[in-house]
Order: structure tokens, then C-alpha cells, then sequence
């Protein structure tokens, strides 16, 4: 089989590993690099991204990128404050007649559930390009959705599935995201987005709905509850300051309800030190605990021997889309989630 024509649309804080993953990919060719910023523009992938110069240059030029022949775009642009401008970006790229992995809007893991008519929008876009979109990632993705998929086809009957994440924060360097995303280091909850009501929902909503759909059922509610410690003196993180009386931890579910009861919940505990907040729960990384018969219990932990858990978050997030390359540019044109992919792995990728 020939290589699949890769375009990597940004080197933010996921596609900067994804442009060494391809080109280290035996079923990927990376032919172009898209970035936002004007002082990344002219400069060689592999320079931006930390390896070997690879003989593609960044550009700017949306344009131009679509008129080549890739078959794929990876996209990994910002999308945490401009939902809209990404699925038209989306959109866009689809109707050009490129395939799509994505991991930066997260909803569209199960497009349904992220908004009035997303999906039929992506949708016309497939058809005009006759193209495929899917998007997946580490969390949204298999940390919940996929390991939880995959563990309930060992259930005769199920009562309850709850998908937790829990991860210090601490050592990823990400000041935007941190403190004015997730509202690390603000006085109060009000300066969070993600703990603004709706946002958690809008996030990890599609993930209850992709597994109710596993499930066969349909979500009657979409519940959210959080709360947050507070640091009793300042410390440091790899993003800034913390300071003292200021959100230094946060614990959030987003739940749902099935027949009026409490049936798929996500949870995340996120802290930014290991000893804080000791009643809540405990441990590293992702965890899928099933209430049914028989009764489930699995843990995820991600490690590297290049960097700690938060990179191996961000790389995992990565090649969560791009080892399905080969499935999606194989695919009929049209949206995709999890469900309609066949089972694959990371074909080719075993070390010498």
C-alpha cells in the first residue's frame, strides 16, 4: 500500500508530536504543515517540531495547501474559544476533497451530541468532498469512550459505567489552557470556562453518548457537578504561579442519566499536587469501573521514556487518530465515531 499524503494542520501542544509521528509512520507521508503563527512560517516541520529537517516548509497558505494532492489533513488547531470558526474549518477542508483526523474539537468524537446541526453540516461538507472526518484523541477518546466500549462486550447485563481521568497537571506547560481555560491560579470558580455551567457537558457530553449508543440507549439528561480546593500557600507549576487562596485543584463530573438514574458518568480529578485533596480519589490516569455482571474494573497509566505522563498524554492523543488514518481514508465518505471503525492498532510500528 502507497503512503497516505498527510497535511499536519498546527504544532500546538498535540501536533508538535504529530509531525514526527508521521514522518516516522510507514503508512503516512507528511506533505504539508499549516501553522497560525507568522514566526513559524518558512521554517522546516522537523525544526519546529524537534527532529531532523524533513523538506517541509510551514506556511500560512490554507489555500495553497488544499489545491495539493494530500489525501489527509491532521488537525490539532487551537479550538478551546472558537468552536464555530473550527467546524467551519473543518468544513472546509472536507469539501476540498481531503479526508479529516481530528483531535482538537473534542464534540465531534460523537458529533450528534455537539450541537443543532453539526453533524448535517460536516455531513454535506463529506458528501461535496467526498471525504471523512474522524476525531478521537486520549480524553475525550480511548482513555474513556474506547477502553469503556471495549470492556462492556464482556457484560451479560450492565447497571452503571463510570470513566474517570486522574492526572496532576503540574508538569504541563500550557499558561493558556491552565490558568485561563481550566482556571488554575483564579480566585474563584466564576474565571473558569471549563467549570462554566455547560462546558464540561459540551466537552465530555458526546462521550456519555457514544457509549449510550454502544449501549442501545438514549440519554434522557446530561447532569454537571464540580468542586475545587484552593492553595493554602503559593508553589509553582510548570505554567506559572500559584498563589495562595487561589484554585489549586478541581474535581468535576459529567453525568448521565438513563431511565432516571445516574447510568454513564465521566469523572475528572485533576490536581496539581499529589497530597492534596486525599479524599478524593487517588491514582494515575484512566480508570473504567462497570456495575453489571460480571463487574469491570481497568486502569490506564501512560508513562515515556522521553518525557512524563503529560507528554505521553499528548502523544498518545496523537496517534490515537493517526494509526486510524488507514481506516478513514479507506472509509465511505461521511462523519465517524469510534462505533464505525474497524478494530486496528498500530500496524507497522513494532521496533526492529
Amino acid at each position: 500500500m502507497s503512503s497516505i499524503r498527510v497535511i499536519q494542520w498546527a504544532t500546538g501542544t498535540v501536533g508538535v508530536h504529530a509531525v514526527p509521528a508521521i514522518v516516522a509512520h510507514p503508512d503516512l507521508e507528511l506533505v504539508g504543515l499549516w501553522v497560525h503563527s507568522e514566526a513559524k512560517e518558512g521554517r522546516d516541520a522537523g525544526e519546529l517540531c524537534g527532529i531532523d529537517p524533513v523538506g517541509v516548509v510551514a506556511t500560512r497558505d490554507a489555500d495553497a495547501l488544499l489545491a495539493t494532492d494530500a489525501e489527509l489533513v491532521c488537525y490539532m488547531a487551537h479550538s478551546d474559544v472558537r468552536p464555530t470558526e473550527v467546524v467551519d474549518d473543518l468544513c472546509r477542508i472536507l469539501a476540498s476533497g481531503k479526508n479529516v483526523v481530528n483531535t482538537s474539537y473534542v464534540p465531534l468524537l460523537y458529533p450528534d451530541a455537539a450541537g443543532e446541526g453539526v453533524t448535517e453540516q460536516l455531513q454535506a461538507a463529506c458528501a461535496a468532498g467526498g471525504s471523512s472526518i474522524y476525531t478521537s484523541g486520549i480524553d475525550p477518546g480511548f482513555g474513556n469512550a474506547g477502553l469503556a466500549v471495549h470492556l462492556l462486550s464482556l457484560c451479560k447485563e450492565v447497571g452503571t459505567v463510570q470513566m474517570s481521568e486522574i492526572v496532576n497537571y503540574a508538569t504541563w506547560d500550557n499558561p493558556g489552557t491552565m490558568f485561563d481555560i481550566m482556571g488554575f491560579g483564579q480566585p474563584d470558580t466564576s474565571q473558569s470556562l471549563l467549570l462554566a455551567p455547560g462546558s464540561t457537558t459540551l466537552a465530555w457530553g458526546p462521550v456519555l453518548a457514544l457509549v449510550a449508543d454502544a449501549l442501545g440507549a438514549t440519554l434522557d439528561e446530561v447532569r454537571e457537578w464540580h468542586e475545587v480546593i484552593y492553595a493554602e500557600e503559593p508553589f509553582d507549576i510548570a505554567s506559572g504561579r500559584i498563589e495562595a487562596g487561589t484554585v489549586s485543584g478541581m474535581r468535576f463530573r459529567i453525568i448521565g442519566v438513563v431511565a432516571g438514574r445516574e447510568a454513564i458518568v465521566v469523572e475528572h480529578v485533576t490536581r496539581l499536587r499529589d497530597a492534596d485533596a486525599p479524599h478524593w480519589p487517588s491514582g494515575e490516569g484512566y480508570r473504567i469501573e462497570v456495575d453489571g455482571e460480571p463487574c469491570l474494573r481497568a486502569e490506564l497509566s501512560l508513562s515515556s521514556h522521553v518525557g512524563d505522563h503529560n507528554h505521553a498524554g499528548c502523544l498518545a492523543t496523537a496517534m490515537a487518530v493517526l494509526n486510524a488514518a488507514p481506516h478513514v481514508v479507506a472509509a465511505d465518505p461521511g462523519v465517524l465515531t469510534y462505533l464505525d471503525l474497524p478494530v486496528h492498532s498500530a500496524r507497522g510500528l513494532l521496533r526492529a
